[in-house]
């Protein structure tokens, strides 16, 4: 199991839902950077599972324990070590799902690959719970970005077909963007606030889950980021993003709708802003052969159904290979979609500073 991710700086998680404890450690941060633990704890909350009646019920802080790397309000330079324990675990829902599978989740995939000895409770280290340490490494991430100018904020760009407005593609005010990371559904049509909820609602009362999407920027990205062919911008992204449960597509600036323009329409037009190269459209999401352009990194990632849903689904036995019927019991969220805002936003944001060491080494 790869449970790594970095090249210049590094990542690695590792627990399982209801392990004793999940956790990160973070190599290769600069020693003497001064953290704002309140500002990480800010940022663990707006992931933390059960805080309204729009998530899942399981009650859990998220709070953290720095085990080592960190001295008097600095980072000294070794490895930061991260404790996030596990309290609020209901392992005996999970004893039917040792043996039959649940469909859309990671169990058969799982108990093929690791021949029936993966911790199936909750889930184990295929679980949303493992989002909690990346959303700690995005954090201090984005305590380093900020140093350089550079913001990354994401909002609820669709739940269940109900659609806020997009970014506007060249892009935002800053105190835009902050103002998003106070709301557990971010928008920016305030508008689709309700009908969103609405759906989210419905679908819990029917036992089932909704999905969506969620759009990402990334303003003061400096032009030159990226490393092609293999470590481009892109790159990097996508296998950071696809590394998140639930992502299941990534789309830069317009995406698929790229595939129905013209290149005098995809194309993004240069021009002179006081002896600043910008472009006056930005179709490509500010990434152009890999490389950043100077304008706003922009993406949207797709985030499917919550697979653990109380409606009857067909499905089968692995222990005595019979097919049979099961209806998922537990605490599961029925759209993880706001959860996952700030994950989204933490990994586009290690990855960022990751691509910003390599070009400050280069």
């Amino acid at each position: 199991m790869s449970s790594t991710i970095g090249d210049r700086i590094k990542m690695t998680i590792y627990g399982e839902s209801h392990g004793p404890s999940i956790g990160v450690v973070l190599d290769g941060l600069p020693a003497g950077v001064a953290l704002d633990l309140e500002a990480i704890g800010r940022e663990m909350k707006r992931r933390a599972p059960g805080q309204n009646k729009l998530a899942t019920p399981r009650k859990e802080t998220d709070s953290f324990t720095i085990e080592s790397g960190f001295f008097e309000g600095r980072t000294t330079g070794m490895a930061l070590c991260v404790r996030i324990e596990n309290h609020n675990a209901h392992s005996r829902d999970y004893s039917l799902l040792k043996d039959v599978m649940r469909p859309g989740h990671g169990d058969y995939p799982g108990f093929i690959k690791f021949h029936g000895a993966n911790d199936y409770r909750g889930g184990g280290s295929f679980s949303g719970r493992l989002t909690a340490p990346l959303v700690f490494a995005g954090a201090v991430a984005k305590q380093l970005l900020s140093r350089e100018g550079i913001l990354v904020a994401a909002h609820v760009a669709e739940i269940a077909g109900i659609k806020d407005r997009p970014f506007r593609a060249v892009g935002e005010s800053r105190e835009t963007l902050e103002a998003l990371q106070a709301d557990y559904i971010p928008l920016l049509d305030s508008t689709v606030r309700e009908p969103m909820q609405d759906a989210i609602t419905k679908a819990r009362a029917e036992k089932d889950s909704v999905g969506g999407c969620i759009e990402c920027m990334a303003v003061g990205i400096p032009a030159g980021l990226g490393e092609p062919y293999f470590d481009s911008v892109e790159s990097k992204l996508s296998h950071a993003l696809f590394s998140v449960p639930a992502v299941k597509g990534v789309a830069f600036g317009d995406g698929f709708a790229l595939a129905g323009m013209k290149g005098s329409e995809a194309n993004d037009p240069m021009a002179l802003k006081q002896d600043k190269v910008v472009c006056t459209t930005n179709h490509n999401g500010g990434i152009l052969g890999g490389i950043t352009n100077g304008m706003p990194v922009l993406f949207r990632v797709v985030i499917k159904p919550t697979p653990s849903i109380g409606k009857l689904q067909h499905t089968v036995n692995v222990r005595t290979h019979e097919e049979t019927t099961l209806e998922v019991t537990g605490r599961h969220d029925p759209c993880v979609v706001p959860r996952a805002v700030p994950v989204i936003e933490a990994v586009t944001a290690w990855t960022l500073l990751d691509l910003l060491f390599l070009m400050k080494r280069g």
